[in-house]
């Protein structure tokens, strides 16, 4: 006799009933023609990733939104390379009040500088140093420090040739001064250290991540074969995504860190359905139905629930192109592809290879672990849970929304900031950093100065007389600025346009950063370049980019959070056929993102567990984060939703009553859900130890988000709703179910 926990347990329609949906059909034709359905996948991806090495030609360029981006279209006009400029600080290598109005060997290492630097011939130009006639404007405040700057030259097959040539004249001039520090940072170095960090991270990340996923699905199927099923979805549709985007990015942006969203993304849905369908297919073989029928009602069932749970995902994703960012196209495309593919794959190749195998997809198992597991059918653990909860709703559903509003109070105070290039890596993480950072005390502004684009609008070169007068109109402005606007001023000439550089005050994307963008754009430019007859400017760098990149997304984000929750609820109820069960679906996901942002509030922005972390306080939480964790979260966080209440549905309209159909999807789910939540709050927790500060954030959210949902929304928050629903979670205004609503006795044969 089975336990009663299991005694319900309906069989979807057989053959001889109602016709079978789309998803059956073709799992079940693959199931048949096996030999063509792995062919045909293969064959596929083989052509998809053949397709990206074969792509050639210019990838296409993300231009930034807002002035900054026009400041980037106007350089691109010229046909010529933007201005790239270094700079190297000069200071005494020990503290001791040294000031260079009286060291001879202090002002001796920064003339020899300036030497080997214009000894590099057509390498550098536009060099300014403490011996130019506006000299004072390269000492610093305090005397202690003095900065030397640089323009690297083109053309473009000749710069890395001349930067590295830059970079030794400042190698050799600190060796031969070994008690005075160089410390370089500038345009083309501050790139190259974020370029480094991403890819040392995104190398980390794969190799932590890849061991502790095939940890995890050992532990849930505790077999080497039916482990690898999982993984061998999620790498070919990753292969055959990656080629295809090779293919796209020809029209649409994609970058780095892109690759490594979209990586994340797919590793999650790939082994989550894998998960769903293996799962499925034991369950069935465990009671004792024959393969083909057991791959039958695994295609009606989890194949359902795999193709909802995919098209939300994607949806969901559809939001990113609202916010009309560049960047986020190709994240979008990225995410559509991956996770398109992993739905082929799972009512496609898997259906055939688990038909192939048979029963040996638990072949190699791992001793003590695989023979429980394949005996495992529900969890009791969550079963007990689940029962408690539906016995008393109200106050545990209530105890545990309590909680989840109380991690979510910190949002009430959020501040939303981008990180600057010198608060993004932590210290010691870059020496391009390291040394904007001192560059930021010493001379604030200058390593990151704003780039202000000036070009005639018909096309002809600037006047130089009047671009003269307008430079001396901008030191002035400066002078005038109480601090906001700050020296050395410089300009250089790119193709016909002229590009200048003013250094702001505060922390590149601080408040106060903030404060002497909009002193630049809205007092200091329109009083000088502004009262010049026949031409145009903008204002790019590494503070208005951000700051214009954060007033389109947020401005955006009412309209994609709506975006997201309506079709979210419209995709919920065809599935499901309630209003009820969607509603709950969407309040269940908001709680546990709430209280995910609530926490990223208190760690970053108010500075708790910096030292466990490994981060200095932010003081804010990076911009576009809310709302791509929102977008990600949600489409993610559903798979677990449509899954359980799937159970939840087939006991029900199985017979079994409202409130143990309740407990015993739980308990039927919570293996497979607690191995896909285990397996992606692992990978995110990785995200954590990474260097970056965006990263830590994304990783700390997406973990907790994940771990709240699969754990208390998905175990006391979804029992304790539908219980109170009752049958009113299955009444809707739309006709007929995914499943079979007619109670069928199930086969007790083994």
């Amino acid at each position: 006799m089975l336990p009663e926990s299991k005694s319900i347990h309906p069989l979807p329609p057989a053959r001889s009933g109602p016709r079978p949906g789309l998803v059956e059909t073709v799992a079940n034709w693959s199931a048949r023609h096996r030999a063509l359905a792995i062919g045909g996948w293969l064959a596929l991806v083989a052509l998809a990733v053949l397709a990206g090495a074969l792509t050639g030609g210019q990838a296409a360029r993300a231009v930034d939104p807002g002035e900054a981006g026009r400041a980037q279209l106007m350089i691109d006009e010229q046909r010529v390379e933007g201005s790239v400029r270094e700079n190297v600080l000069i200071q005494p290598k020990e503290a001791g009040g040294r000031r260079f109005a009286h060291d001879p060997e202090l002002r001796e290492a920064a003339a020899d500088l300036v030497s080997r630097l214009r000894r590099t011939g057509a390498a550098v130009r536009d060099i300014g140093s403490p011996k130019s006639a506006d000299g004072e404007r390269w000492i610093s405040r305090d005397g202690g420090s003095a900065l030397v700057t640089f323009e690297v030259a083109g053309p473009d097959e000749r710069f890395e040739d001349n930067y590295a040539a830059a970079v030794r004249a400042v190698a050799e001039a600190g060796a031969r001064h070994p008690g005075v520090r160089f410390l370089q940072a500038g345009d083309r170095s501050l790139s190259a250290a974020v370029n480094e960090g991403i890819k040392d991270d995104f190398g980390r990340a794969e190799r932590t991540s890849l061991p502790l996923t095939v940890l995890v699905l050992l532990g849930v199927f505790g077999s080497l074969v039916a482990a690898g099923i999982p993984l061998l979805l999620a790498a070919t549709a990753l292969a055959g995504a990656f080629g295809l985007l090779r293919v796209v990015s020809l029209w649409v942006p994609f970058n780095s860190a892109a690759s490594a969203i979209v990586l994340l993304i797919g590793m999650a849905v790939g082994v989550d359905y894998s998960l769903f369908y293996l799962r499925r297919l034991r369950e069935e073989r465990a009671l004792g139905r024959g393969a083909r029928e057991a791959l039958r009602i695994t295609a009606h069932t989890s194949g359902h629930a795999i193709v909802a749970s995919g098209v939300t995902v994607m949806v969901c994703a559809l939001g990113l192109l609202l916010t009309g960012v560049d960047v986020l196209k190709g994240l979008t495309m990225g995410t559509l592809l991956v996770v398109g593919l992993s739905v082929l794959g799972s009512v496609t190749v898997l259906p055939a290879l688990l038909a192939v195998l048979g029963d040996r997809v638990d072949l190699a198992r791992v001793p003590w672990l695989g023979r429980r597991r394949i005996a495992a059918v529900e969890s009791r653990l969550w079963g007990r849970i689940a029962r408690t909860v539906v016995r008393r709703p109200v106050v545990t559903g209530a105890a545990t929304v309590a909680v989840l509003l109380a991690m979510a109070l910190p949002v009430l105070g959020i501040r939303l900031q981008d990180a600057a290039v010198t608060a993004s890596l932590p210290p010691g993480a870059s020496a391009a950093v390291d040394a904007a950072s001192a560059m930021q005390r010493a001379f604030p502004g200058a390593a990151t100065a704003a780039r202000v684009v000036v070009a005639r609008t018909d096309g002809g070169p600037v006047d130089a007389a009047a671009a003269r007068r307008a430079i001396g109109g901008l030191h002035r402005q400066a002078a005038a600025s109480g601090g906001l606007l700050l020296e050395p001023i410089t300009a250089v000439p790119v193709g016909r346009a002229v590009e200048v550089r003013v250094p702001l005050a505060g922390a590149v994307t601080d408040p106060v950063a903030d404060r002497a963008l909009a002193a630049l754009r809205e007092r200091a430019l329109p009083a000088t370049f502004g009262a010049v007859d026949g031409v145009a400017y903008a204002v790019g760098g590494k503070t208005a980019m951000p700051h214009d990149f954060a007033e389109q997304v947020n401005g955006r984000t009412p309209a994609v959070f709506g975006f997201v929750l309506v079709l979210a609820f419209a995709l919920l109820t065809v599935t499901f056929r309630s209003w009820a069960v969607s509603l709950v679906s969407i309040g269940l996901n908001l709680l546990s993102i709430g209280a995910s942002y609530g926490v990223l509030v208190w760690v970053f922005q108010d500075g708790h567990l910096e030292s466990l972390l490994g981060f200095t306080s932010y003081g804010g939480v990076v911009s576009w984060l809310p709302m791509f964790m929102f977008i990600v979260l949600f489409g993610l966080s559903m798979d677990y939703h449509i899954f359980v209440l799937s159970r939840i549905r087939e006991r029900r309209f199985g017979g079994a009553s409202a409130r143990e159909a309740v407990a015993g999807g739980i308990a039927a789910s919570a293996g497979v859900v607690s191995g896909a939540a285990l397996i992606m709050t692992g990978v995110f927790t990785v995200f954590v130890t990474l260097s970056a500060i965006e990263y830590k954030m994304l990783g700390l959210g997406m973990a907790l988000a994940i771990l709240l949902d699969a754990t208390v929304v998905r175990g006391v928050l979804l029992p304790a709703a539908m219980s109170l629903l009752g049958e009113r979670a299955w009444r809707g205004p739309l006709p007929g179910a995914h499943f079979d609503e007619t109670p069928t006795p199930r086969s007790n044969s083994r």
